[in-house]
């Protein structure tokens, strides 16, 4: 029978699942996450929890938070579990399970709770994971979106925030305003030069209705770039089985994830920071070649193959890399176009990463899905991919394979695979992404005219030309025909 798991349940875990070799009740609270998901409780979450084992830096312990109605759902599992969490971790050797105990605490779901909570003084990091999309980017200049409602809200009522940014305002207000020393806030989500992004939108937020404010976070706040990374699948009923029948554990929340974790970051914390180099973090003084390296090669290859493979039918990621047209689309489109646009770095070889992210792509053990790597494309081709496809026009190099990833992208947003089936909506923007794709059938640039996606691109006349040329072979020859066109040259 599973055991349910909660602190007084450690000593009837099965002997081959790792625990807390720590006190608990001895850890101290000092960084506040945002958005508790399956990611940080792989990664960070991950971190601390081996940190704490090697008795070091136990001052830094978790609390959690939430500004979603349904992150108060996690709270609940978690609160149950003492706030426990057991990640597996699917190596194709064997797979391994650990139970991790580095977060203590989970505020409730309500903005004030939050900004107490991160005006309390031994907070001294707040970190992010709140998605690429949640930064309130504006496509069409890539600045700061100020006309957004929750922004227009937040600047209306700076002591009443409904975002994550406004409540990181309210409570460093407080903190001013008793002489407390800011934190740090730290952002956990892929996105380009993730701190500056982050600085941007609570600075700008603050100007639009306290200018001294933003001027003192500009001065007084720190907020570091980062490199995250490791494949963390969603949790279904199929992972909460493997964790209960496999390692014996009712875990209402668990997390499966491959067995490669990569931390680069910024050493960049006024306040001080847990010592994470102890545990496998890298602390240097610029990040974002790392960065772009992974954004590119690692996000960017998923996207690429999850539009044809979604086309195809293809369901698991393990199962479309065995399909040997998608393993090949996917070198050929790195290789020849993403890797190309990359600086390079002392002791980085970009062909050995290449190869380390094909076999992590091809894992099965780890059951990633298509349908996740296809979810949030709005937000996401302006992330991994357009910003890959300016470059390359910029120095008038190769953009088929580019243009080919955007016209997969397209014919996927119409809904249907090509045996007919319908394709669920997985977007914010799905209707109005159908319907610009469904347009391009009578022209193709109809797609490219979604300015809140594309922005300047959409007018350049080289990227026009071949979208409409790849466009054209998806649309009227299927995806597999578009594939060898391109791995053919043609």
């Amino acid at each position: 029978m599973a055991v349910s798991l909660n602190a007084s349940a450690f000593a009837d875990l099965p002997d081959t699942v790792g625990r807390p070799g720590y006190d608990r009740a001895a850890l101290r609270p000092g960084i506040l996450h945002v958005g508790v998901g399956n990611f940080h409780r792989a990664h960070m979450a991950y971190y601390l929890d081996r940190l704490f084992d090697m008795d070091a830096g136990q001052d830094w312990a978790l609390i959690g938070a939430g500004v979603r109605p349904g992150d108060a759902a996690m709270r609940d599992r978690l609160a149950a579990q003492d706030w426990l969490t057991t990640v597996v971790e699917l190596d194709p050797n064997g797979l391994s399970a650990r139970v991790i105990g580095s977060m203590i605490d989970f505020v409730p779901v309500d903005p004030q709770a939050v900004i107490a909570a991160m005006a309390d003084p031994a907070i001294r990091i707040v970190s992010l994971t709140i998605t690429e999309g949640g930064y309130y980017v504006d496509a069409k200049t890539d600045g700061f979106d100020a006309a957004h409602p929750d922004i227009a809200h937040d600047a209306a009522n700076p002591e009443a925030p409904k975002t994550v940014f406004g409540m990181i305002l309210a409570a460093l207000r407080r903190r001013r305003d008793a002489g407390i020393e800011p934190f740090t806030v730290m952002s956990c989500d892929n996105l380009p030069e993730n701190g500056h992004v982050c600085a941007r939108t609570v600075t700008e937020l603050a100007q639009l209705s306290d200018p001294d404010l933003a001027e003192w976070v500009r001065r007084k706040v720190a907020f570091p770039n980062s490199m995250v990374d490791c494949i963390t699948p969603a949790t279904s009923d199929r992972e909460r089985a493997l964790v209960r029948d496999r390692f014996g554990i009712a875990d209402a929340a668990p997390v499966v994830c491959e067995p490669f974790r990569q931390w680069v970051l910024e050493d960049h914390f006024p306040q001080g920071r847990p010592p994470l180099e102890k545990v496998g973090a890298e602390f240097v003084a610029d990040v974002s070649k790392h960065e772009l390296m992974k954004l590119r090669i690692l996000n960017g290859g998923h996207a690429a193959i999850a539009y044809p493979s979604a086309l195809l039918g293809h369901h698991f990621v393990h199962d479309a890399m065995a399909d040997p047209q998608i393993a090949a689309w996917l070198r050929a489109v790195e290789e020849r176009e993403i890797i190309p646009t990359l600086q390079p770095i002392p002791g980085v070889s970009y062909d050995d990463y290449l190869d380390l992210i094909v076999s992590r792509f091809a894992n099965p053990e780890v059951g990633d899905t298509i349908p996740r790597l296809c979810l949030d494309g709005s937000n996401r081709q302006p992330k991994f991919i357009l910003p890959t496809l300016a470059d390359a026009l910029k120095s008038d190099a190769v953009i088929d394979g580019l243009a080919q990833e955007v016209a997969f992208w397209c014919r996927y947003c119409e809904r249907t695979d090509e045996a007919g089936n319908p394709i669920a909506p997985n977007d914010d923007n799905s209707d109005t992404l159908r319907d610009h794709a469904l347009a391009a059938r009578r022209d193709p640039l109809a797609f490219l005219a979604n300015e809140t996606v594309f922005g300047p691109l959409a007018a350049n006349p080289r990227f026009q030309e071949a979208f409409a040329r790849r466009l054209k072979i998806v649309q009227d020859q299927g995806v597999r025909a578009a594939i060898d066109s391109y791995l053919s040259g043609k």
